[in-house]
């Protein structure tokens, strides 16, 4: 494999983990996740057509990945393990608590959407990719991108705007009531 693509790939690592821990709401399976889609990548990077973005195949093998091993096993419907943000420093301290609380209710929004808007949200909002770009990568029409990418951000406005008044279960199905 050419350096400058494993380089590359080095470099995309923390954006390939942070959304293969938007699918899978679990720190050890994004990582379990992310090595299974390198070892795939890294297998068929004669695949990868140069001048293409490296940043959304890898994505897509990612989402591929994801959706096998789901497929492959029976749905595992652990507790929802919120991941604290360990590089976040500051010396306000209540300021630090109020951006941590913040950050983990919006984690919590996000790992509550269901799985093809959670996908969309990070793609797209987090990852910065074009509706253009996250449609291709996730191999769905652009109508349907829109669509879901509208659906998640709605429930997720809903959620941050009444997160005291729902637990889990009535956060679920406040998002399939949008």
């Amino acid at each position: 494999m050419d350096s400058r693509i494993e380089k590359e790939l080095l470099a995309l690592l923390p954006r390939f983990r942070r959304f293969a821990l938007g699918l899978t709401r679990n720190p050890g399976n994004a990582d379990d996740l992310v090595q299974s889609a390198l070892e795939k990548a890294i297998s068929r990077i004669d695949q990868w057509e140069p001048g293409t973005r490296l940043d959304s195949w890898v994505f897509r093998i990612i989402q591929t990945t994801h959706i096998d091993l789901i497929r492959g096993r029976k749905r595992n419907d652990s507790f929802l393990e919120v991941v604290k943000n360990q590089d976040e420093r500051s010396h306000d301290g209540e300021r630090a608590i109020e951006a941590r609380n913040s950050l983990d209710a919006v984690r919590h929004a996000i790992f509550n959407l269901p799985e093809e808007q959670r996908a969309v949200i990070m793609l797209v909002s987090v990852e910065g990719l074009s509706y253009k770009e996250a449609a291709e990568t996730l191999g769905i029409p652009m109508g349907t991108l829109t669509s879901r990418l509208v659906r998640g951000r709605n429930a997720l406005m809903h959620m941050m705007d009444s997160p005291e008044d729902a637990g889990p279960g009535e956060i679920n199905s406040n998002i399939s009531h949008l």
